[in-house]
């Protein structure tokens, strides 16, 4: 054989071996992330190639699936009452992806999780039917926090102290899922995102802000934890006013008359005195407030509820100025409505944090369990001795203090109010915190709550967390207890 003809038929041969491994590469192992990519047509015309499954709440669909008339993509998602449910669903858009339970668990709402395909569906490739998502929202406590919260910019997240199921949450101003669930929602997209007041964020769970006195709170439990106080009614060592350590900034408190100096605990929440929490935090050392500070769930990276909640964060390398004023929930403390009712819903339960979830089961189409959320994960934060201190702290707060708008008949209600600075110098408005506990005195019934509002349109000064919070949160509280 000529040389140049061998030659070339060695390179031929080698280009072909090339071609086939290559192949089997994209088919053996490459194949699932070609069939996942956003951009494959085929994947979005699978999705909704039929009915998608539904999110459930109470036993009654909030979701539901119309056909659609021509074009590839067969159906298209709606929403019952979406406004209400959007913090909690998200939206499946055949344009723009999905967000919240919708994005989570597309591939059991949309029928293409291998766990809904019977073995001829595996072996066939057969598209099986979708699965749903049962939550744990309450509807009572979930149209209550929303008509309570009303035109206010705003979120509030109620949760069972004991099993850690998150029974509301809601964030306004909401949206309309169903108005971007096509691919001809253009306008109703942009207008979305240009909102400046951002109804696409779930302020719930992602968007953390300084929590002010709601914060005394974690401060409070790490100086019982830590015995730089043996009870919430010994009296603390607290000049009034307190000038902030190393600096000639005083530091003083709302209300000018309070029996804020050397004040106890119990006294200092009642009152919200800024002067005992900078000073306590002071105390104790930045290490030892972000040790109560995460245990309580601040600066986790994955709080999966299965959504995933923005990190709350407690600041590290302050100095002791900057440390004083993080024991009033201000310098670079922020939190979210979740993690707020997440410390209180702790206290409430005997210093033990049950993990909270708004998903109890992920069933198949016949409703067989795919998968279920436990009521039993728990740690324990706080010794019990500590938590039954806060409570009774707490009740005085809404009894004879800041929280009074909160008090519900027949129920324990305790609380702790906050009006955090926002701003350069506290130029904007501020925020209205307010997170409470209740307990029904017959029922046992049990809720916990913390509710923000980021702007209500009130005169500067008339914000405050008992006068704009604290009404909301007791109306979620009701509910949660008449259920």
């Amino acid at each position: 054989m000529n040389k140049t003809i061998r030659r070339a038929s060695v390179f031929c041969l080698l280009m072909v071996l090339a071609l086939l491994v290559r192949a089997t590469w994209v088919q053996g192992y490459e194949a699932k992330a070609l069939a996942d990519d956003e951009h494959n047509r085929r994947k979005t015309i699978a999705q909704y190639a039929q009915p998608l499954g539904d999110i459930i709440v109470a036993g009654s669909p909030v979701t539901g699936s119309k056909g659609t008339t021509g074009g590839d993509l067969r159906y298209k998602r709606t929403y019952t009452q979406g406004e209400l449910y959007a913090a909690v669903t998200g939206y499946s858009s055949q344009a723009y992806g999905a967000t919240q339970l919708e994005g989570v668990y597309g591939d059991v709402l949309d029928g293409t999780d291998d766990r809904l395909k019977s073995p001829k569906d595996l072996l066939t490739g057969e598209q099986a039917t979708p699965g749903n998502v049962l939550t744990t929202i309450d509807p009572g406590v979930q149209k209550a926090a929303y008509e309570a919260l009303g035109d206010d910019k705003g979120a509030a997240v109620a949760m069972d102290p004991k099993t850690g199921r998150i029974l509301g949450m809601v964030s306004t101003p909401s949206y309309d899922p169903s108005k971007i669930s096509g691919t001809a929602d253009g306008d109703a997209w942009k207008a979305l995102l240009d909102d400046k007041d951002k109804p696409l964020v779930n302020r719930a769970l992602r968007q953390p802000l300084a929590p002010g006195s709601t914060f005394k709170l974690v401060v409070a439990a790490a100086a019982l934890e830590n015995g730089l106080y043996g009870s919430v009614d010994e009296r603390t060592d607290s000049p009034d006013p307190y000038t902030l350590p190393n600096t000639s900034t005083v530091l003083r408190n709302e209300n000018a008359s309070a029996p804020c100096a050397n004040a106890t605990l119990r006294t200092a929440l009642q009152y919200s005195c800024n002067n005992v929490f900078a000073k306590a935090a002071v105390d104790l050392g930045q290490d030892k407030v972000k040790e109560m500070a995460d245990a309580f769930g601040f600066d986790t990276e994955k709080l999966d509820v299965p959504v995933r909640a923005a990190p709350s964060v407690y600041p590290a390398g302050m100095d002791e100025a900057q440390t004083a004023l993080s024991g009033i929930g201000q310098f670079e403390v922020t939190a979210t409505p979740l993690q707020m009712a997440m410390v209180t819903s702790a206290l409430a339960n005997g210093g033990e944090l049950a993990a909270p979830h708004m998903v109890s089961r992920v069933t198949d189409g016949d409703g067989t369990t795919l998968e279920e959320s436990g009521d039993d994960d728990r740690e324990r934060v706080v010794e019990e001795s500590t938590a039954k201190q806060l409570r009774s702290a707490m009740v005085t707060v809404v009894e004879e203090g800041t929280g009074a708008n909160a008090r519900i008949p027949g129920a324990e209600v305790g609380g702790k109010t906050g009006t955090a600075q926002n701003g350069v110098d506290n130029s904007n408005t501020p925020y209205a915190w307010f997170t409470s506990y209740a307990k029904d005195r017959e029922s046992g019934e049990e809720v916990a709550v913390a509710v923000i509002v980021e702007d209500s349109g009130s005169a500067r000064s008339e914000v405050s967390g008992n006068g704009l919070a604290a009404p909301i949160a007791q109306k979620m509280m009701k509910a949660a207890l008449e259920r």
